[in-house]
């Protein structure tokens, strides 16, 4: 990636100078080519300024997008725990619930046992 931005650079620059050097070797008058050469400078510092502004408003989207993109899931994963935590709860108490019947019933069924025992002795 670095090599081809070097390349780019190397050709953009070359292609710059190209350019200056064909300005100043036209046959015009001087104040002629300083105006041209002028406004060609003028012409590339708009482009550069122009595509510098395009790549910051492409990175300034993505960055949002991506931004975006996290605190969406970061929310689902809230939302994922809080429903597993209550599901967690509910099923507790289910659970602790059909225990305590069960022991009741467990207490109830031994002290029956005890009381026929008893009873029947």
């Amino acid at each position: 990636m670095k090599d081809q931005a070097k390349i780019i650079a190397a050709l953009l620059v070359g292609a710059a100078a190209g350019a200056a050097l064909g300005l100043l070797l036209a046959p015009e008058k001087g104040e002629e080519l300083r105006g041209d050469i002028a406004d060609y400078v003028n012409d590339l510092v708009d482009k550069a300024k122009n595509k510098a502004q395009n790549t910051a408003d492409n990175v300034k989207e993505y960055a949002g997008n991506t931004v975006d993109s996290v605190k969406s899931k970061f929310n689902g994963a809230v939302n994922d725990a809080e429903g597993a935590y209550d599901d967690a709860k509910s099923k507790a108490t289910i659970y602790a619930e059909n225990g305590a019947d069960s022991v009741k019933s467990k207490v109830k069924s031994t002290a029956n046992d005890w009381n026929n025992s008893i009873q029947n002795a």
